[in-house]
């Protein structure tokens, strides 16, 4: 169950996670929790868990659009909200998506085993298929723009 916020808590919350430094200092979280995991780090786990929710609020709002992970994350509020999109599916782009979520399954399940090929194989996979789906979603919301 999700508790709606009032329209402004979401406004102020997508403009400051729209700051490019909170979306690139967030891209090696992943693979930050994948390595806590595989070395037994609880401490790092619970810092990279702290990382990840407090990270949107962090910076402020950026002073143009212009930055790509600037459009990507507005990009992805408006894949939510105004295209009222899920992220999972077997549907283009969301397939990139569902297998960066299925990449990280077998990233931290690698960890927790002690493989560190199959784990960096995971990290890797689950990256660049976030990045990969961003990057459509992106050319979508470009495209939308320009129409």
């Amino acid at each position: 169950m999700t508790v709606p916020l009032p329209d402004s808590v979401r406004d102020w919350f997508w403009a400051r996670h729209s700051n490019p430094k909170s979306g690139w200092s967030r891209v090696p979280t992943g693979a930050v929790i994948v390595y806590a995991v595989y070395q037994r780090r609880w401490r790092l786990l619970a810092a990279a868990l702290l990382w990840t929710v407090i990270n949107p609020v962090l910076f402020a709002p950026p002073d143009t659009e212009d930055a790509w992970m600037t459009r990507a994350v507005l990009a992805e509020r408006w894949w939510l909200g105004e295209q009222d999109n899920g992220t999972l599916g077997l549907d283009h782009p969301n397939v990139y998506n569902t297998g960066g979520a299925l990449a990280s399954v077998v990233a931290l399940w690698a960890a927790w085993r002690r493989r560190p090929g199959v784990a960096t194989a995971g990290t890797l996979a689950m990256v660049g298929l976030k990045l990969q789906w961003l990057r459509k979603i992106v050319q979508r919301y470009d495209a939308r723009d320009a129409a």
